[in-house]
């Protein structure tokens, strides 16, 4: 399996364990993470975060807020130093979203994610 296919893969066993740890080591300190989500529940944000702190406070508070949050992996696609990762965000309570997600990497690690839905 392709080496960024392989931590994609982690960051959706992570995420799916909630485990925040797991999670925020795949990234580099100073990584980006932009999401409508975030424009919406964050809008001092304008949708764009940086650093491992600002990561760790997003999803420990998504973590919270929504205990059975969870991602199905539909389709990985890597290229180059990017995967695309497509996937069904589900929460109880709510309708599944349907959700593109690019994550670039240097060095093993994340720089940046983009998370793309409606």
């Amino acid at each position: 399996m392709n080496e960024l296919k392989k931590i994609a893969n982690q960051w959706f066993d992570a995420f799916n364990a909630h485990d925040i740890n797991a999670l925020i080591n795949l990234y580099d300190d100073n990584a980006e993470h932009y999401s409508p989500k975030l424009k919406v529940l964050r809008p001092e944000t304008n949708g764009l975060i940086k650093g491992k702190t600002a990561l760790r406070d997003w999803w420990v508070d998504a973590f919270k807020r929504l205990p059975q949050l969870n991602y199905q992996v539909l389709q990985l696609t890597a290229e180059g130093n990017h995967v695309f990762m497509e996937y069904i965000r589900r929460t109880p309570g709510e309708d599944d979203l349907r959700v593109g997600e690019v994550l670039i990497f240097s060095s093993g690690k994340i720089i940046a994610s983009r998370v793309y839905h409606s």
